[in-house]
């Protein structure tokens, strides 16, 4: 144990997440589908990270290092409780990484922007998640090639276009592959509190990706400015099946 945030003690977190998610308490109150998923992940400096964190919480690093990541994917699956469908969407979203006084490792979204309106409104009055109504256009082309595009409608106006080439599967991803994608629950800040929620899915199917591209303000407009020109990690995945469940921090 070591002095964390406010003078309490907090947990020694190991150097990686554990390969696998813990085990959830109850039935995911909602469920979702990730398919053709594109990772992007730059290094970032973690004294700009940590102001945008919720209280509670601190930057996870990775050899001292902090990360961000730009993250596409197509969402065909949306469940409440497993048994109402709310509808699918395209979704891009910026991340950065988290732990909290419990050790309890995380992904903090910075923005979330989506291509359906009821879902961003749905989402920021229930979750306090920054969902944010743009138009997406992900797109699927020969020899693995997966490029996209945002452009925001509200609030803010960035956007941001990128391509990748899909390559062979990843046997075992190395140590910052599985940092980055083996993250088994989300911090967020809503209705005064932190919260934590569990996400209950099979590790990441990962392949590598040749970068190919990227241009756009979508990480600067959340505050982030990389420390390279290049993401340092380029990822793709057919995706996997999702569950969350809810307790506080």
């Amino acid at each position: 144990m070591s002095a964390g945030d406010g003078g309490v003690p907090r947990t020694r977190v190991p150097r990686l997440p554990p390969e696998s998610p813990p085990a959830p308490p109850g039935p995911a109150l909602l469920r979702q589908r990730w398919s053709d998923v594109v990772f992007l992940h730059w290094p970032v400096d973690p004294a700009r990270v940590a102001p945008l964190l919720p209280p509670g919480t601190r930057p996870d690093l990775f050899e001292g290092v902090a990360y961000a990541g730009l993250v596409a994917f197509r969402m065909p699956v949306n469940s409440v409780a497993g048994r109402l469908p709310v509808g699918g969407f395209d979704e891009v979203n910026v991340r950065v990484y988290s732990v909290d006084r419990h050790g309890r490792r995380g992904v903090v979204f910075l923005s979330m922007d989506a291509g359906a309106a009821h879902a961003v409104a749905a989402a920021r009055l229930l979750t306090g998640l920054p969902y944010l109504w743009s138009d997406i256009s992900l797109a699927r082309g020969r020899d693995g090639l997966r490029a996209g595009a945002v452009r925001r409608r509200a609030p803010g106006r960035a956007a941001g276009r990128w391509a990748v080439r899909a390559g062979e599967p990843l046997e075992r991803p190395g140590p910052l592959e599985h940092f980055l994608t083996a993250r088994w629950g989300l911090h967020t800040r809503h209705l005064g509190r932190t919260w934590w929620l569990r996400a209950d899915h099979r590790p990441w199917p990962l392949h590598r990706a040749e970068f190919l591209r990227y241009e756009g303000d979508l990480l600067g407009a959340a505050g982030l400015v990389p420390l390279t020109g290049r993401p340092v990690s380029a990822l793709w995945s057919p995706g996997t099946d999702t569950g969350f469940t809810v307790s506080l921090v």
